[in-house]
């Protein structure tokens, strides 16, 4: 019977000397990084959301709301619930179309794009409510999210050819790598469903980063953490960006938030109220009323 997958991983790097891990750690991140072709220069603009409305009925989610994302930031997109940020997500990853406005990656539209080809595109996110493939191993739902960038046709996954062999082999190694680059290559066969929850949140961004995308957009990934947890998540999010991905974060903990952003966009009732950097925000008085309650601790 063969090993379960992550076992063999773990005795590996039991007996891994520090130079041995030290070079093993770069060959994981050089697999987890993106495509090194999707990359111009930092701080360029890689998303711009301009002038977005939505309106259901009679109800106005996000009036008339710009704002851009550079490459290679965390950008923090934050406000008190109803605010309007999980509607501006499911904008940019195509769950609603907006009623004026439009959002760009790299100057393409997706305002009318469907989700699988903003997939493509380069645009991943996560989930406020976890949703993973609950009857398929941790592994399984990675390379899942890696099946995105495959180029094989239906008939050569039939027929099982060399294309079609190749790319499985090359999206179970990715997959490997990114349940070890997120914490958990321990648990590679176990179920998702019967993972603790902190490690199904790192399984759905693992999958997400799977799809290879220029964008990550995470949705209170904090939520239903406790404070160690919350301190591991951020030391993640920033090994993410220092990989070379561009984030978006939608979270509530503003602790978390400031830790790791490098920008922030405040909305408010569906309108944007302050875009700057966290200490520059955080002291803004239309943030503090709106949102803050009052200065934050040091």
């Amino acid at each position: 019977m063969s090993e379960p997958a992550g076992e063999g991983l773990l005795e590996a790097l039991e007996h891994m000397d520090t130079a041995e891990r030290a070079e093993h750690e770069a060959e994981v991140s050089e697999k987890v990084a993106p495509d090194r072709a999707f990359e111009v220069s930092a701080g360029e603009t890689l998303l711009a959301v301009d002038g977005l409305t939505v309106r259901f009925g009679g109800l106005t989610a996000l009036d008339d709301v710009s704002f851009d994302v550079r490459r290679g930031e965390i950008l923090g997109l934050i406000g008190p619930n109803g605010a309007g940020k999980t509607t501006c997500f499911n904008i940019v990853t195509g769950v609603y179309r907006p009623t004026v406005g439009d959002v760009r990656l790299e100057g393409e539209s997706l305002a009318r794009m469907k989700r699988y080809r903003i997939i493509r595109a380069g645009v991943a996110r996560t989930f406020q409510n976890i949703r993973l493939f609950g009857a398929m191993t941790a592994l399984e739902n990675v390379v899942v999210g890696a099946d995105a960038r495959h180029r094989t046709s239906v008939p050569g996954a039939l027929l099982r050819l060399p294309r079609h062999r190749r790319e499985e082999r090359e999206a179970t190694e990715k997959a490997m790598a990114l349940l070890e680059f997120v914490g958990i290559a321990d648990r590679a066969a176990d179920k998702a469903t019967s993972l603790p929850y902190g490690h199904q949140r790192r399984l759905e961004i693992a999958r997400a980063l799977a799809t290879e995308p220029k964008l990550l957009c995470l949705d209170e990934p904090a939520a239903g953490f406790s404070a160690v947890e919350k301190d591991a998540l951020s030391e993640l999010i920033l090994k993410i960006r220092d990989d070379g991905y561009t984030v978006v974060l939608v979270e509530h903990d503003m602790r978390v938030v400031l830790g790791v952003t490098d920008r922030l966009v405040v909305l408010d009732f569906g309108r944007k109220i302050a875009d700057g950097d966290p200490d520059s925000v955080r002291r803004d008085p239309a943030v503090v009323a709106a949102y803050l309650g009052g200065a934050v601790e040091e």
